[in-house]
Order: C-alpha cells, then sequence, then structure tokens
C-alpha cells in the first residue's frame, strides 16, 4: 500500500467531517452508554476529531480528555459551543501519553481502521491500557468485518444537481489494509477525501485486548446494548482492566 501521512486524513475531512457523518450514528445512544461506564470519572477519546462525542460528554459534567493527530480536527472542535470541558492533545493515539488516571478510554466509529498495521492497533490497546485506572474500560465501536474484503470497485455514491460523489479504493488481503478516497467532482472543482489504514475484526481485537492485559466483558450489537449476532453490521466491544 503507498505510505499514507495520518495527518492528511484530518487536513481534508475537518471541514465536512460533521456535515458528512451528520445522522449516520447514534451519537445520543453513543453518550449515554458511555457516560455510564464512566460512572462520573474522567474519560479519553482517542482520536477525538472534532469532538462529535468528547463534547457532549463534557457537557454532563465528565471530565474529557481528547487525543487527535490532527490540528484541524482538533480546531473544529474548538470552535463548537461546550468545547471548553474537553482538555486536547496532539499526538500519536498509540504512543502519546496523556497526564491522569481514566475510568473509559475510548475510540469510536471505526478509527481504529485508520492505523496502519497490526502492530499499531496492537499498541493503540496497550496504550489506551496504560491510561486506566484498576477496573476501568476500553470501549471501541467499528463496523462488523466479514471475510470477503470490502468493494474495490469505483462506484457513484450521490448525485446531485451541480456535483457527484464517487468513491473507490484497494484492498491488500495479505495485510488486511486499504487504501480509499472519496471523489467530489462538481462546478467549484475536484475535491479528494482520503482514507487509509488496516481493518481488524472483533475476533482479533480480542487477541489484542488479551495481549494489552485487558478482558472482554461486553459485546453489544449497537448503542443500545442491543444483542450481537451473526445479522450484526456493527459492534460496541467493552474491554476491562482488572
Amino acid at each position: 500500500m503507498t505510505e499514507f501521512d495520518p495527518r492528511l486524513y484530518g487536513a481534508r475531512w475537518a471541514g465536512v467531517y460533521d456535515d458528512w457523518h451528520a445522522g449516520m450514528m447514534d451519537d445520543e445512544g453513543a453518550v449515554a452508554v458511555l457516560a455510564e461506564l464512566a460512572g462520573g470519572e474522567p474519560v479519553l477519546e482517542f482520536g477525538v476529531g472534532t469532538g462529535r462525542l468528547a463534547v457532549p460528554l463534557a457537557g454532563r459534567g465528565l471530565a474529557v480528555s481528547g487525543v487527535d493527530i490532527s490540528e484541524e480536527m482538533l480546531a473544529k472542535l474548538r470552535e463548537k459551543p461546550g468545547a471548553e470541558g474537553v482538555s486536547t492533545v496532539v499526538g500519536d493515539m498509540t504512543t502519546v501519553r496523556v497526564d491522569g488516571e481514566f475510568a473509559l478510554a475510548f475510540i469510536a466509529f471505526n478509527s481504529i481502521f485508520v492505523l496502519p498495521s497490526q502492530r499499531a492497533q496492537v499498541d493503540l490497546f496497550r496504550n489506551a491500557a496504560a491510561h486506566l485506572r484498576p477496573g476501568g474500560r476500553f470501549v471501541l465501536e467499528t463496523a462488523v468485518v466479514g471475510n470477503k474484503p470490502p468493494n474495490e470497485a469505483l462506484r457513484v455514491a450521490k448525485v446531485e444537481p451541480d456535483q457527484i460523489t464517487l468513491s473507490g479504493g484497494t484492498f491488500d488481503p495479505v495485510t488486511a489494509t486499504h487504501n480509499g478516497t472519496w471523489i467530489v467532482l462538481g462546478t467549484n472543482g475536484t475535491r479528494f477525501y482520503p482514507i487509509s489504514g488496516r481493518i481488524v475484526t472483533h475476533h482479533e481485537m480480542d487477541l489484542m485486548a488479551q495481549l494489552a492485559g485487558l478482558e472482554l466483558e461486553h459485546r453489544w450489537g449497537d448503542w443500545k446494548r442491543g444483542p450481537f449476532t451473526g445479522d450484526s453490521q456493527l459492534h460496541v466491544s467493552v474491554y476491562r482492566k482488572p
């Protein structure tokens, strides 16, 4: 796979991220579950981005810290009402060290997939564990990955009067890495929104958690704590530090 600068994602996506993803995720359900798991204690979000979850969690009175490698994403976070309740750190989520001990660490909406390798994903689990107090939890939300690779064909995603949106990419089944982009062609020109990284299954995450000294406590099919079944399209996995 072509080497991908992780800062490019934030630089390209920051200005449109909230608009593109509006209504796509269950933000209200996620905030409710995460706040309950935190139990009033400090929270750490890896890949905090524009603060989609961090800002409302802070609004519930929680002490929230957020890590992101993208200064552009964090700038968008700081523009939001209530953003002063979120302490932000620019850094690599696999290695960054945030002061304090946390009851809850989490990474949402496939953000673990942006990491480029299995080693980096294991490092994330270990870094999360290192930030947790005993009994603390690390929560991940991702799409369920099946046995078939993502669609590599260029496809039309959206057609509007003055622009058309395409998506496409490649997948390496040996390394489980993907390299793709969304392309917007319009009267104002052409814009590219790249996304790249490594896909990881929930089974593999369980092993990563073991390597980090964490234990699977819950796995739900959604943020409403629905059962995880063979038909689930999403999983919310909760790992606990003994």
